[in-house]
């Protein structure tokens, strides 16, 4: 089996972090599917030789896919369905889960693994999916598709990512017996991460890219300590009505990340202060659109689409799958195959 060229297909694409971590593991990633429009702009400015179906992929015939493999075997395939709908912070003050249409594109990952028979799958998601119907659902009809089905819940700091941030990882195969790549447990800090900036061009516009705020709030940014410190060690008149409440939750926002740990989960929110310990260790100001690409383990030179809102861009980063998790996943899968595929069609 080795040396053979081993395909994959990324469903649900987003900005083209776990494609990337597909190829540097060595697959081919044959196609990507990825209906947002800034998405695939981030995408195509990444992989220019993959085929990026920009489609409502409800509507996507599989049978364009098949087209583009061509009677070759697709080895793997991939993706990460919109998460937003099983978060758990929907669920926050609610007995049961708030309907979310996205919830049901869940459906569409299976439809793509029914009809394109892939040797692997992988699917990644937030841990809150474990506990819907609709997903245990899936996971019984992969298995009755002769998929051997494992998935479990893991923290990517624990992967070298240098941020909390836990995910349900699922992988399965037709070939063997499989595992889900365990973690290296080796902590990658926020100066660790932030240090790769030494080595980037001071022209890098998405740098610069953070955001500016009235004198009073960056008054306020100020004042918070620096490396850790946060909203509660403002002085009074700076503490704002909202945040004064019992109970309140979120104790984040307006917080710095801490140079020697690794960073808070790095959101769709992360150019915004407001919505999380999104504030510079040091400097008084939000990190940026680059320093938290850094955070999510982007590579340093890995283009983003500068001709979009900001509220756009910061999507598009912390919605990602951090790439260097996903590889440390993909070079699992890519193992697997070498070792299982000519056992199995023997």
């Amino acid at each position: 089996m080795k040396n053979r060229t081993l395909n994959a297909i990324d469903i649900f694409s987003g900005c083209g972090g776990l494609s990337e971590e597909l190829r540097q593991a060595g697959f081919r990633v044959v196609a990507g599917v990825e209906a947002d429009k800034n998405a695939a702009k981030a995408y195509r400015l990444n992989h220019k030789e993959t085929v990026l179906f920009e489609d409502d992929i409800r509507k996507l015939d599989t049978g364009k896919i098949l087209k583009l493999l061509n009677g070759s075997p697709l080895h793997l395939l991939a993706g990460c369905p919109p998460c937003q709908g099983f978060s758990s912070i929907r669920k926050l003050n609610r007995r049961s889960a708030v309907r979310d249409e996205r919830n049901k594109l869940i459906n569409e990952y299976y439809r793509f693994v029914e009809e394109l028979n892939p040797l692997t799958i992988m699917l990644e998601n937030v841990p809150g999916i474990v506990d819907y119907t609709l997903f245990k659902s899936i996971v019984r009809k992969l298995k009755k598709l002769e998929y051997n089905i494992v998935y479990k819940v893991v923290d990517v700091s624990n992967y070298s990512v240098p941020q909390r941030r836990k995910r349900l990882v699922m992988v399965g195969s037709k070939l063997c017996k499989i595992n889900i790549a365990e973690g290296k447990n080796s902590v990658v800090t926020v100066r660790e991460a932030l240090g790769k900036l030494k080595n980037v061009n001071q022209d890098d516009d998405l740098q610069k890219i953070y955001p500016h705020h009235s004198e009073r709030i960056q008054k306020m940014i100020a004042l918070i300590p620096k490396n850790g410190g946060g909203r509660k060690d403002l002085p009074e008149e700076y503490q704002l009505a909202c945040h004064k409440k019992e109970n309140v939750g979120f104790n984040d926002v307006y917080g710095r990340l801490r140079w020697d740990t690794v960073s808070s989960t790095i959101t769709g929110g992360c150019l915004n202060p407001s919505k999380g310990r999104f504030l510079h260790p040091e400097e008084d100001r939000c990190i940026s659109a680059r320093e938290a690409s850094l955070l999510q383990t982007f590579p340093i030179d890995y283009k983003f689409p500068l001709d979009i809102p900001k509220v756009e861009l910061s999507l598009l980063i912390g919605n990602a799958l951090p790439p260097a998790f996903s590889k440390i996943q993909a070079e699992n899968i890519f193992r697997h195959i070498e070792n299982c595929y000519d056992r199995h069609f023997q």
